[in-house]
């Protein structure tokens, strides 16, 4: 018969498998009088892991009892942040695991602490509820930054309402404002991809890190680098800023621009899809980005499906890849879908500069925060025609969406562009 555990070896069993002495000493909480804790870290550092420790902390120790849970979405608040594999119900403990109610968005403690979830696309949903505590993750990639200040306006219940924000570095207004706080009221952990390695696997560091490693995009995404502007780049952060509205006025026009993929294989291009329209004064809006790793069908069917809930006039697609295929598989979806290609005839540069003017001179604006598209336009240099790192899909659609809309054609355009498709088929046929 196996003799009883005494209580002082259940309680160092219990010390030995907590968080407290797991954690590497950047994942807990900083001592102090803050009121805002932000971890700026790379991909699989564990920074969901740290937010939903110390949400499961404020919650158990009965210090806080209305929590609120911020996500840029709210399929990543329930798929990662609570459901998740390093999520609050995954990391409870088992003597003060929360219920939650799917149906009703929150978490129920047995203590009587809640949590209610909220996605960054809706801001107005942090407009009434009050806190005393929030986690929110990914701050850099939330599409309505706006949301950060309604959840301050709410943070207003117990003694000291605290704040705990995962984010991996992204150039946002947002972010960099709260860095500039460090030191006040906000204390700043920072971390590399590197240094969680012992957790991850494998296959992750032998083809995602040495893929990227010593790249503008492994210095953010992996060493937690928070970039500032390239040099010759069309586009800034500060211009992307300046030009951001929260909304859309009354839209004369509306189109939806594609540039489609050649393959959907893992590691290939993204098919562009930006959806844009322009209002009676000339000015140009980015509405939505619905860019991503689609089958024909699909990118066909998701840009039909924005032609009709934004009440479109016109699908935009460049040819220079599918040619006739291209109008083909968008009038499989939908035949009445008024369409019109485009073909590029010129470099990326010299058709992203008028475009970059409008933005210059305030006539275009991006409605809301579009992270990866962003990153995009302030990494277009004069270098894009001849990198081999991949097209700028989502900033080539919306180039060609508000060329569509803003930039005027020159005398003969048309026919100049029509004879350069001419020339280009016939070189191809006299090489076959």
């Amino acid at each position: 018969m196996k003799p009883p555990t005494s209580l002082g070896n259940r309680l160092a069993d219990a010390l030995e498998g907590s968080w407290l002495m797991r954690a590497r000493p950047n994942q807990l909480p900083p001592p102090g009088d803050w009121t805002v804790w932000l971890m700026v870290a790379g991909r699989g550092f564990g920074k969901t892991r740290s937010l939903a420790e110390q949400a499961n902390a404020w919650a158990s120790s009965g210090a806080y009892k209305r929590i609120a849970i911020v996500a840029a979405t709210a399929a990543d608040c329930r798929d990662v942040v609570v459901e998740g594999e390093s999520g609050i119900l995954a990391t409870a403990p088992s003597w003060c695991r929360p219920q939650y109610e799917i149906s009703r968005r929150r978490l129920v403690w047995p203590n009587g602490a809640l949590a209610h979830t909220f996605s960054a696309e809706e801001p107005e949903r942090l407009r009434g509820p009050q806190h005393d505590a929030a986690v929110c993750d990914e701050l850099a990639t939330w599409s309505r930054p706006e949301a950060w200040d309604q959840l301050m306006f709410g943070l207003r219940l117990g003694r000291q309402p605290r704040v705990c924000v995962a984010t991996t570095p992204r150039p946002t207004r947002l972010l960099r404002g709260l860095l500039a706080r460090e030191g006040r009221d906000v204390v700043v952990t920072r971390g590399t991809s590197y240094e969680n390695r012992a957790n991850l696997a494998p296959g992750f560091f032998d083809a995602i890190v040495s893929k990227y490693q010593g790249t503008r995009l492994g210095r953010q995404e992996l060493d937690a680098e928070l970039l500032e502007d390239i040099p010759g780049a069309l586009w800034t952060i500060d211009m992307l800023d300046r030009t951001r509205r929260a909304e859309a006025p009354d839209l004369a026009r509306v189109v939806v621009a594609i540039d489609p993929a050649v393959s959907t294989r893992e590691g290939s291009d993204k098919t562009g899809i930006i959806v844009a329209g322009k209002d009676e004064r000339g000015h140009g809006y980015v509405l939505e980005d619905l860019s991503g790793r689609y089958a024909p069908a699909d990118w066909a069917r998701v840009a039909v499906d924005a032609y009709r809930r934004h009440a479109a006039d016109r699908v935009v697609a460049e040819v220079n890849q599918g040619g006739d295929l291209v109008g083909s598989t968008i009038r499989m979806i939908d035949a009445n879908v008024s369409y019109s290609s485009v073909h590029a005839s010129r470099g990326k540069f010299v058709r992203a500069e008028p475009v970059a003017a409008l933005f210059e001179q305030s006539r275009a604006h991006l409605v809301g925060s579009f992270p990866q598209l962003e990153d995009q336009l302030t990494q277009f240099t004069p270098d894009m025609d001849r990198a081999r790192t991949g097209s700028p899909d989502r900033a080539d659609s919306a180039i060609w969406a508000l060329t569509e809309l803003l930039v005027d054609a020159g005398p003969y355009a048309g026919l100049i562009e029509w004879y350069r498709a001419e020339a280009e088929k016939a070189k191809a046929g006299a090489a076959a």
